[in-house]
């Protein structure tokens, strides 16, 4: 794996180097934009909206529109010179227990290793210490041209860094709850159909989007077509669903037989 950034991550008097590494990656066929008419690939170019010239990644530079209407030009050296401790330190801030974040705030995860043979004992420390305790340490990071709050949580001994987006980020989603009574017949079946479906392994899940896609792919490129699209299912009556699905994950449990 490539490096994404190297630091240090400092919490109390310890400080230990660091590299970060992408934890995840898409996967898929990889579409890109075509023309609908001939096929030919449709590019995105920078041009600048002033002079109409197409511009290369070196011409470039991050801009910041005032209310008056003036762009604010702000370059990498501009940047690199900002006064954040965070820069190049993950900064522990204090520690919470996993419970204390909320599951909305996580944004991308990126494994951490050790740099260096003199951070192996800081790090295993930080590894076991988070392990035992059962809490994460909060954190701040300075990533992709701003300071990122973030947790480092422990997993199968390798520390895991998740950056979590600020509290003020997160959007208000006004009032979605639903108006609709519910009986306590419906309730039953609904707990009783949960307890039915569970204990599903993840690890066994695959994308079917995926497959269904590279599908598709195959036989549109062998000059096949592709199948209609299935009819939606009919609105069934809540009930009669509710205890349909509960036969259906019954039947499912015990392979097939009722």
């Amino acid at each position: 794996m490539t490096s994404l950034w190297q630091g240090t991550v400092s919490f109390g008097l310890v400080a230990l180097p660091v590299n970060l590494f992408a934890a995840t990656e898409d996967v898929g066929p990889g579409l890109h934009l075509v023309h609908a008419l001939d096929g030919g690939r449709i590019r995105h170019r920078r041009v600048c909206e002033m002079d109409g010239r197409e511009v290369g990644p070196e011409e470039t530079a991050r801009g910041w529109e005032a209310p008056d209407g003036r762009t604010v030009v702000i370059s990498d050296a501009d940047l690199e010179a900002l006064p954040l401790a965070t820069k190049r330190v993950i900064d522990v801030v204090g520690f919470v227990d996993d419970t204390d974040v909320d599951p909305l705030l996580y944004s991308s995860p990126y494994w951490v290793g050790a740099h260096g043979p003199g951070a192996q004992k800081p790090y295993a420390l930080l590894v076991e210490a988070l392990a035992r305790s059962g809490r994460l340490a909060v954190c701040k990071v300075a990533l992709r041209s701003r300071e990122r709050l973030a947790v480092l949580r422990p997993r199968k001994g390798i520390l895991v860094l998740h950056t979590l987006h600020w509290p003020q980020e997160i959007r208000d989603p006004g009032d979605l709850s639903s108006p609709a009574p519910t009986t306590d017949r419906e309730l039953d079946l609904a707990e009783l159909l949960i307890d039915e479906m569970a204990g599903v392994d993840i690890h066994e899940l695959h994308d079917d989007y995926a497959e269904a896609l590279n599908a598709l792919v195959d036989t549109l490129a062998v000059g096949g077509k592709a199948l209609p699209p299935r009819e939606p299912q009919t609105p069934v009556d809540l009930m009669v669903a509710l205890e349909e699905s509960v036969r259906d994950a019954r039947r499912a449990r015990n392979g097939g037989h009722t």
